[in-house]
Order: C-alpha cells, then structure tokens, then sequence
C-alpha cells in the first residue's frame, strides 16, 4: 500500500514539473515572438523566432525530456519481459 501511494506521488510530483516545464517555454515562445515582431523586415522576424526562440527551445525539451523518455523505455521493457515470461505451468487443455 505504501509503495503504491509512494509511486503516485511520483507520478504527480513528474507531472507537475512537466507542466511548469511547458509553461516555461511557452512563455519564451511568447517572448521571442514580440521581439520577432519588432524587427524591420519579415525576413529578420522569422530568422529572429526561428534562432532566438523555436530552435534553441526545442534543443532544451529533447535534451530535458531524455530522462522521461529513458523510464518509459525501462517501463515498456518491463511490461513486455513480464507478459513474454513463462511461468512454468502448463496451459494444457485451456488453450
């Protein structure tokens, strides 16, 4: 019980971080596109959003988001190594 209610709170307390984590760069999307805005030409506004804001932020979430994507790996393995394990009995006559 114990160690069910701890494995919830850790999956609150990850959820929780990946939302101010969005939050974060959402506000610096937000920020690069008004400093986007103010440039002269359209040309110099995109390349200010796209090496200001969209690259750099999208290099910093897979960077980030590396060791979530390693547990969800981990945990996708164990599922499959648990189902494809053989417990030893014989299925017999319920097949």
């Amino acid at each position: 019980m114990l160690k069910k209610w701890l494995n919830m709170q850790q999956t609150l307390h990850q959820t929780n971080y990946n939302r101010a984590m969005y939050i974060i760069a959402i506000g610096w999307l937000y920020i690069t596109l008004l400093m986007a805005a103010t440039e002269p030409s359209l040309t110099a506004g995109i390349l200010t959003f796209v090496m200001y804001g969209a690259a750099p932020l999208a290099l910093l979430l897979w960077l980030l988001g590396t060791p979530q994507r390693r547990r969800d790996q981990l945990s996708h393995e164990m599922v499959d190594h648990a189902v494809t394990q053989k417990d030893g009995r014989n299925a017999g006559h319920d097949q």
